[in-house]
């Protein structure tokens, strides 16, 4: 007799295998090396609720990642879903050019305004991150332009900074092997060191390496000349290069050199936005006044895509009273569905105080647990803020020497956490987490188990290679 349990898997491994083909023949990944892909097969993706995903073949997985820094209230929210419904049943799409709104994305600007810094109350919305940075980048120079400054045009980053792939998004990040590809980044973009300590500190203290890089953005203004500045733009902490949170010395230093000169300053907000430091926004957390925020991600809990700029009331009075036309948008800016979504999104953030959760308690928990890992042979440094950390391995702890890149112990402790049940991603050799903001103490405790039998297992590899 057949055993129904096994033609049950054969099915589900037949679905793998049809999904597995089509995928191969015609769905071209982003950040992917597409051959490498092929040979292994994707990981079909199937339901999810709450921190958990579950494949194809029913095998669970709790996402450290929320998705992709983004599900911040969880998956399995029905109250998303049904908002969503309503909207598409009463609008399911207009435009916001013509002299045309829609109460979705007002409501949507005036409850991001309440929740941002007190001098930021104008919200131009896109479709992401990426776009939003595109925004920013034509945004500051049409300011300087209308206040009689046109060759302030030059944008600041930092190198490893992450600001999108769009041709102005990944001139604005500081990757290099972005920038090799389409001879990036464009005329007027520049980039100074990353406040890294624990990569590039050397024999520096952590302190003195976080004035040290700070101080590079006032030479670079120098050097470039403050009239031909427009803007300064960093993420609070960098997220995709590697969790890299910067020194107490840094942000009061560049404050410092901000107020000295006449430029502007994005925060880009895309992965810290909407609670994940236990603020509301990170520039509260890290008392900062910046003049645009990126926001994305966490706005709709990536249920939807949307992303916007949040512009200081500075800026937006020179680009709503002064400019004439502002000839930039989308046909999704403000999208309805989307606007839907973020306003029961937020709604969802607040009733839960799921800001206040993270700040005061699941924060504080995760970190400390996560610190029990620093005893690990393989792990030079744990760090971490609010619902974010970083696993940095190395081959020897005393002089945070990195591995030979032969040895791949990131990307393998990234697949050796898949086989225990869990979601971490890795940057080179630096194990990075974002876990959902719903998150309990239950589920750190699993996550840590987890990640531990998943660095013993990456220790062995690593081991075994020399």
């Amino acid at each position: 007799m057949t055993n129904p349990l096994s033609t049950d898997a054969m099915k589900q491994q037949h679905k793998l295998e049809r999904l597995q083909t089509a995928d191969k023949q015609h769905f071209i990944h982003p950040f992917t090396d597409s051959k490498g892909l092929a040979q292994k097969g994707t990981r079909v993706i199937e339901r999810a609720d709450g921190v958990y995903l579950w494949d194809v073949m029913g095998h669970k997985l709790l996402d450290a990642m929320a998705g992709l820094w983004c599900v911040n209230v969880g998956y399995g929210r029905q109250s998303i879903v049904d908002a969503v419904s309503k909207q598409m049943q009463q609008l399911p799409f207009y435009n916001s050019f013509f002299q045309c709104s829609h109460p979705p994305a007002i409501e949507l600007a005036q409850k991001i305004a309440s929740l941002a810094p007190a001098h930021m109350n104008n919200v131009f919305f896109t479709g992401s991150g990426s776009e939003s940075n595109d925004t920013n980048l034509r945004m500051v120079r049409r300011y300087w332009d209308l206040k009689g400054k046109p060759s302030k045009k030059t944008i600041i980053s930092r190198v490893n900074a992450y600001h999108g792939s769009t041709v102005a998004g990944a001139s604005l990040g500081g990757m290099s092997g972005m920038h090799e590809q389409g001879d990036l980044p464009i005329p007027g973009v520049v980039h100074i060191a990353q406040p890294y300590w624990y990569g590039e500190g050397k024999d520096l203290s952590v302190e003195a390496f976080g004035l040290q890089t700070a101080q590079a953005l006032e030479a670079k203004i120098i050097e470039l000349g403050e009239d031909n500045v427009a803007a300064f733009i960093a993420e609070p902490f960098q997220g995709a290069g590697g969790v890299i949170i910067p020194p107490s010395t840094y942000w009061p230093e560049i404050k410092r050199i901000l107020a000295k000169y006449d430029i502007l300053f994005i925060l880009d907000e895309v992965i810290s936005g909407f609670g994940r430091t236990g603020k509301w926004f990170a520039a509260e957390y890290f008392d900062l006044q910046p003049d645009l925020i990126t926001i994305a991600k966490g706005m709709t809990s990536g249920y939807i895509p949307m992303g916007g700029v949040i512009v200081s009331d500075k800026v937006a009075e020179v680009i709503k009273q002064d400019c004439g036309e502002f000839t930039h948008g989308f046909t999704y800016s403000g999208h309805p569905v989307a606007a839907a979504a973020a306003l029961e999104n937020i709604r969802i953030i607040e009733q839960e105080e799921l800001v206040e959760r993270v700040a005061n308690d699941t924060s504080p928990y995760l970190q400390s647990r996560l610190q029990e890992l620093a005893e690990h042979p393989l792990v030079g440094e744990v760090r971490g803020l609010g619902l974010v950390a970083a696993i940095e391995l190395v081959k020897d702890k005393s002089l945070r020497q990195r591995f030979d890149a032969k040895v791949s112990v990131g990307s393998y402790c990234r697949d050796a956490c898949i086989t225990h049940g869990l979601v971490m991603r890795s940057v080179g050799d630096t194990m990075i987490i974002s876990p959902p903001l719903t998150i309990s103490h239950a589920e750190i405790d699993e996550l840590v188990t987890k990640a531990t039998l998943a660095l013993n297992d990456t220790y062995q590899h690593a081991k075994a290679m020399g």
